[in-house]
């Protein structure tokens, strides 16, 4: 994992200024910022309904913009980009997808080649070895050849992580990518995504929930409620108890690992208390 913010990529792949987002004519984001960098994992969290996957969404040109804007590298407005040229550079995977019956794990990840082809597969020579790398990263290429239908959800979830991967862009959106699965796969994701950050340069923006994978995972973190980012930086300077006990309405104690250095966050109830640790 890099060191902080400032051992990443100075490049912003993509970024967010002054973003108004909204639903039927109501604001649920007020003048966000949010900026992704080449080789560094930016999280977002906060609570439900803070505006995290609106956010997401609205990066990958999923959710209308009321106010704002959204760049790529280059200074390039995403909104002047055609459809097709505009995946070729951001891809999302959602929280859920429509699982096909009777499709390949192979045909599924070539779904991520469709910004590359015309109407015919063959106008995409370099599709065959982008899909073989993809399987190859996320561990799937020893089920090729299974039915989607019949995988577990954690390894349906690094399919389409791989077919995320095929479309080869540089900058990966995930939208809370380890709810549901089970701890082995949890962390199979977050290393992945480390993975791309440090070896491939690619720029990753995931929601997540829980803290301490953030605090794990990321080089940076935006800290979202009402709607509004609360604050950006490093776990660290970000995850304080006073930040997070007023963002989320509970008390939370925060602490430094004395092995790893990690930030590590406790949410403390009722019935848990400093005795029971």
């Amino acid at each position: 994992m890099n060191s902080g913010p400032e051992s990443a990529s100075s490049e912003q792949s993509l970024r967010g200024t002054d973003l108004d987002l909204g639903y039927h004519g109501a604001l649920v984001v007020h003048g966000a910022a949010i900026a992704l960098r080449a080789g560094a994992v930016i999280a977002l969290v906060g609570p439900n309904g803070s505006g995290k996957s609106t956010l997401l969404r609205a990066l990958a040109r999923l959710h209308p913009i009321a106010g704002g804007a959204v760049h790529l590298a280059g200074d390039v407005a995403a909104a002047g980009l055609p459809a097709r040229e505009f995946a070729r550079r951001v891809t999302l995977l959602a929280q859920s997808r429509p699982v096909p019956s009777g499709v390949t794990v192979r045909d599924v990840v070539g779904y991520g080649r469709h910004p590359y082809r015309g109407r015919w597969r063959a106008d995409d020579p370099q599709g065959p070895a982008a899909v073989s790398r993809a399987m190859d990263v996320t561990g799937v290429a020893a089920m090729a050849d299974r039915p989607v239908d019949e995988l577990s959800g954690g390894e349906l979830q690094r399919v389409w992580l791989a077919t995320c991967l095929a479309q080869e862009t540089q900058v990966l959106l995930l939208d809370e990518p380890t709810t549901f699965l089970d701890l082995r796969y949890q962390v199979e994701i977050l290393d992945l995504m480390r993975d791309l950050a440090d070896d491939h340069d690619v720029a990753v923006g995931v929601v997540l929930h829980d803290l301490n994978q953030a605090a794990a995972v990321a080089d940076e973190v935006v800290l979202l409620h009402g709607g509004r980012v609360r604050a950006t930086g490093s776990p660290a300077e970000v995850f304080t108890e006073q930040a997070l006990t007023d963002t989320y309405g509970i008390r939370i104690e925060v602490t430094t690992d004395p092995l790893t250095g990690l930030v590590t966050t406790r949410p403390v109830g009722r019935h848990l208390t400093r005795a029971q640790v």
